[in-house]
Formats: C-alpha cells, sequence, structure tokens
C-alpha cells in the first residue's frame, strides 16, 4: 500500500507541478491579496484594528466627498461622449469611405494613443491658460478683449483634454466592428432609396452601436479612475474628483483605512460596467451576419471626402499637434511666456534635467528599469497561466485565467491602494521600494500580457508539443523549445505594450514611489506642482523620446500597429 502512494507522492514534487502551485501563489500575491487586504482594512481602526463601519460614514459623510464622487461620473459621462464625437467619424471614413490620407489618420490615432494624458493636459494648460495661454494671448492682440477665449480649467476644459487622448479606444472599438460588416446591407438600402448619410445613420451606425457602447464604458472607466489629469487642470480650478480625493487622503496624516472605503464603490463601479460592456461586445451577430467573408465596398463620398479629412486633420491639431508644438517651445525656452524668438531659446533646460538635476536621472533610470522588470514578469505569468488555460492541464485552469485577466476591471488608484495596505507596512515594509512598485505594475497590466498570451497560444497547435514529448522531452522542455519560439514575435509585442504603458503611468506610482523610487511620471507631476513649466516641458520631451524610440522598436520587430491590435 505505501509502495503505491510512493509514485503519487512523487510526481507532486515533479518541477511542472511546483510551477503550477507557484504560479497560483505569484496571482494570489499580485492581484487576490492586495483587494482582499483592502477590503478588511476599510472595516478596521486605523490603530487598534478593530471592525468598524466609521470608516464608510467618513468617506462618505462630508457634502465634499459626496461631490467628488458626482463630478467623477459627469466627467466620465462628458469625456466618453466627446470622445465618441471624435473617433466614429475617424473610424467610418478610414475603414468605409474613399477619404485621402488615411495612413496620417492612423498615424494620428496612434500618437495621441501614446502619448501621456497629463503631458496633453501640461499642453492645454500651456495653450488654453486664461492669463498666459498662447490661445488667449493671440486672441487679446487680435481683438483687445479682456475676458479669455478659451479656458482649460473649467470643467468642460478637463474634459475635453481628457477626451483627446482617449479617443484612440473608441477608434479601434467601432473601426473593427465596421470591418466585420459587408456592403450588402448598405447596397440594399441604397436600392430602397437611401442616401449615403442616411444609409450611414440608418443601417451602419446602428450595427456597430454595441462597440461605440462598449468603447464608451470603458473611456468611462478610465476618466473616473485617471489621476494626471483631474490633479493638473481639476485642482488648480478647485474641481475635486475621487482620483484627487483619494491622493488627500494619502497626505500626512495618512488615513488608508478612509481611503479603501472610498475606493470600494468605485471598484463595484468598475466591475459592473465592465460586465455590461462584455455583454454588449460578446453579441456578435448584432453586429454582423456576414462576418469576413461578406464584401466591402468603399463609399464614394466625392467633395464631402475632403470634409471628413479635415475632421481628422482637425482632431490632430487639438490632440497631438497643438499641444507637442507648445511643449517643445517651452522645453527651448528662457521663458515659455515670451513666445518664439532667437534670444529665448536656449538648452538650459535640458542640462538642468540631465547632468543637474538631483533625481531627473535617477527617475529616467527607475522608469527604465521598473517598466522592464514588470513587463517581463509579467510576460512570464501571463504566457504560463495562458498555457495552461488553453491546454487545460489542471481542474482550475479557468479561476488562474479569471485571476490573471482580474486587474483589467480594477483602477490602477485601487489597486495601487490595496497594494499599499497589503505591503507598506509590518512585517514586510515595502512602502517606496522598488519591489513593491515593479510588482504593482506587473499586477497593474498583466490582462494585456495575458490577452496576448492567450491569442497566441491558441494559434500554436498542440501536436507540435506532444511530438516534442513522444520524443522524451518534459512539458518544460517542450515549452521552452516549441512552444517558446513560435510565440517570440507576440510575446516580444506584449511585452513592449506593457513598457510602454508601465513607463507612463501615474495613478498607480505617485501612491507608492519614495523619496529614490520617483518615476518619470511621478516626477513630472512633482514639477508641474512646483510650476517651471520649461523644465516640466523639457523632461516631458525625455519621457516622449524613449516612449517613441521603444514604439519605433515594435514597429520594427513586430508590426506597425502592434499598440493598436485586438485580439
Amino acid at each position: 500500500m505505501a509502495g503505491s502512494q510512493r509514485p503519487s507522492r512523487l510526481r507532486l514534487l515533479e518541477p511542472i507541478t511546483i510551477l503550477w502551485v507557484a504560479l497560483i501563489a505569484a496571482l494570489l500575491v499580485l492581484v487576490a491579496l492586495p483587494l482582499l487586504k483592502m477590503f478588511v482594512i476599510s472595516f478596521e481602526e486605523q490603530d487598534t484594528g478593530v471592525f468598524t463601519i466609521q470608516n464608510y460614514l467618513t468617506a462618505y459623510g462630508r457634502q465634499r466627498y459626496l461631490d467628488a464622487v458626482r463630478n467623477s461620473l459627469l466627467l466620465g459621462t462628458l469625456s466618453a461622449a466627446i470622445s465618441v464625437v471624435l473617433a466614429v467619424p475617424m473610424a467610418w471614413a478610414v475603414s468605409r469611405t474613399d477619404m485621402p490620407g488615411k495612413g496620417f489618420t492612423w498615424a494620428i490615432v496612434l500618437a495621441a494613443f501614446i502619448m501621456p494624458p497629463y503631458l496633453g493636459a501640461i499642453g492645454w494648460v500651456l495653450l488654453a491658460g486664461p492669463n498666459s495661454g498662447w490661445i488667449n494671448v493671440v486672441w487679446r492682440s487680435l481683438t483687445g478683449a479682456t475676458d479669455p477665449l478659451v479656458n482649460v480649467y473649467t470643467f468642460t476644459g478637463m474634459a475635453f483634454v481628457i477626451a483627446l487622448h482617449s479617443f484612440p479606444l473608441v477608434f479601434i472599438f467601432v473601426k473593427s466592428a465596421l470591418d466585420l460588416i459587408s456592403s450588402e446591407m448598405e447596397d440594399a438600402a441604397n436600392i430602397l432609396g437611401g442616401g449615403t448619410w442616411v444609409t450611414m445613420r440608418k443601417v451602419t451606425l446602428p450595427l456597430v452601436w454595441p462597440s461605440i457602447l462598449g468603447g464608451f464604458i470603458l473611456i468611462f472607466l478610465e476618466t473616473i479612475a485617471l489621476f494626471g489629469t483631474p490633479a493638473i487642470i481639476g485642482i488648480p480650478a478647485r474641481i475635486n474628483v475621487v482620483t484627487t480625493q483619494l491622493w488627500q487622503f494619502f497626505e500626512d496624516p495618512v488615513r488608508v483605512e478612509v481611503a479603501s472605503a472610498f475606493a470600494m464603490p468605485l471598484l463595484l463601479v468598475t466591475i459592473g460596467l465592465i460586465a455590461v460592456q462584455k455583454l454588449l461586445l460578446a453579441r456578435k451577430g448584432f453586429v454582423s451576419q456576414t462576418g469576413k467573408g461578406g464584401e466591402r465596398r468603399q463609399v464614394k463620398l466625392g467633395p464631402w471626402r475632403w470634409v471628413l479629412f479635415g475632421w481628422c486633420v482637425l482632431v490632430a491639431l487639438l490632440s497631438v499637434v497643438k499641444p507637442l508644438m507648445v511643449l517643445l517651445q517651452a522645453s527651448f525656452a528662457k521663458a515659455w511666456g515670451r513666445g518664439f524668438s532667437f534670444d529665448n531659446l536656449t538648452l538650459r533646460n535640458y542640462q538642468f534635467l540631465l547632468f543637474e538635476h538631483d533625481m531627473a536621472p535617477q527617475a529616467v533610470w527607475n522608469t527604465v528599469w521598473f517598466s522592464a522588470t514588470s513587463a517581463t514578469i509579467a510576460v512570464v505569468l501571463a504566457l504560463l497561466v495562458a498555457y495552461i488555460v488553453v491546454r487545460r492541464l489542471i481542474r482550475f485552469a479557468d479561476a488562474l485565467g479569471f485571476l490573471a485577466m482580474a486587474p483589467f476591471v480594477i483602477p490602477g488608484i485601487v489597486m495601487a491602494i490595496g497594494f499599499y495596505a497589503a505591503y507598506a507596512g509590518p512585517p514586510l515594509s515595502l512602502y517606496g521600494s522598488a519591489l513593491l512598485i515593479i510588482l504593482a505594475f506587473a499586477s497593474r497590466f498583466l490582462p494585456i500580457a495575458y490577452a496576448s498570451s492567450q491569442a497566441a497560444i491558441r494559434a500554436v497547435h498542440p501536436e507540435m508539443e506532444e511530438a516534442a514529448r513522444i520524443l522524451g522531452s518534459g512539458r518544460l522542455h517542450a515549452i521552452r523549445k516549441v512552444t517558446a519560439p513560435l510565440l517570440k514575435t507576440s510575446l516580444l509585442g506584449g511585452w513592449l505594450v506593457v513598457f510602454i504603458v508601465a513607463s507612463r503611468e501615474l495613478s498607480a506610482a505617485i501612491f507608492l514611489v519614495g523619496p529614490r523610487t520617483r518615476t518619470m511620471s511621478v516626477l513630472l507631476y512633482d514639477l508641474t506642482e512646483q510650476g517651471n513649466f520649461e523644465v516640466v516641458s523639457a523632461f516631458g520631451g525625455i519621457l516622449l523620446v524613449i516612449t517613441m524610440a521603444i514604439v519605433g522598436i515594435g514597429m520594427k520587430l513586430v508590426g506597425r500597429d502592434f499598440m493598436l491590435r485586438r485580439e
């Protein structure tokens, strides 16, 4: 009897079994434990640990805190609505019409996607500040008016700036749906007397309505979890939202238990709306009855194609060109308000940051190696989890997949609070450490790597692995020698995307960094608070150069649209 049990016990000690156990433990540490700790601490007194609901009463006991919730909901709705207005005509024009400049439009979408939202916000402060913003300076000089033409420090201004860097999500959703629709239904509408615009409004857009609504929901959720733009524009404008209020709970003295209570409804709203979005996007039959097999013909717009192209150019100017131009000018200026002149040009801002600032070079290094390490951890974990889920290797494979995708429905700022609650204090005391930031980034962006890995593994037939195992290879050896080389392009693409989004992450980083572990995004925010926009613009330029270099490498190795693919 003992002899029969020994082989079974030995199998439990096989390397592959140990790896699966370690993988489950890693997912619990990265995902489950921080959320559980945040939930528990929201019901504890700070000093005694005694159960209480006082934290929730405090979190929602003042009108200012309730106003923050209301403002976040309104801001998310308005930003998402503006994004839809910006993106849907562009997506329809690129997918269905003979509009010129489609390559230009794709480039603008990519540029708006990779430009950090807080950097765009700084650009619009320089453009549309009520006193010294360039648009208002020119307006006053031309008209003699005393009041500003535009003011970015308003609720509408903040929502518009957020939408200028969120619309690519709607564009990707809607264009992907439009690409699946054949021209047959539109042809039928034309035969029955419907013109181009009537057909588009009555037939085409209703077919992609789930994708439009899905993109709207995603931008709503991104907006209510955004910290950078509401902090840069909202705080000076005295507009309080959930994320900036959470930041105030972390001011001395830190009230993490109140912050945890205040963050819980944000998490519940996110989970609920993500569920609604998945239901909408799952209704593929509503999007197209013919699928990819149907013929798609371009709609001939005549002179109207130039109107649509003009719309794309306008979006390009507002989202990318104007903010980048004013940031570039400010970064090389002695005083950005003096305008373009040779006697105002200087390299002093870059020299100061690269060679004299006590933290800037360290922040650059921190950003690169934090992002690279977290991307590596996320891709390795995602690959192993996706392999288990797709190949159905263990009984609870779907539970692992659920844990890997769970951070997708957790706002970054909530995840950061969870990591702070779980690991910042004793016994680990990791607050401000590189390890805590790397683990938080890996957890935050694990779903990106998982989605890429899962799609790639599904494309690799298991017969090749089985052939290797028949020839005597173990499973781990087969994965390393057979499967991984076939997936290297997809894995590299996932790694690059995680690196890029981690390098610009602010919402999670600002709660976890210490004096010597500041990232570029956090230092940019610190410099913005100091009001030195010349140095801020120069540092933003350095961040953009690093980001564009990584994007260029990705385009060269993986493909031009590696950041805009939908798996």
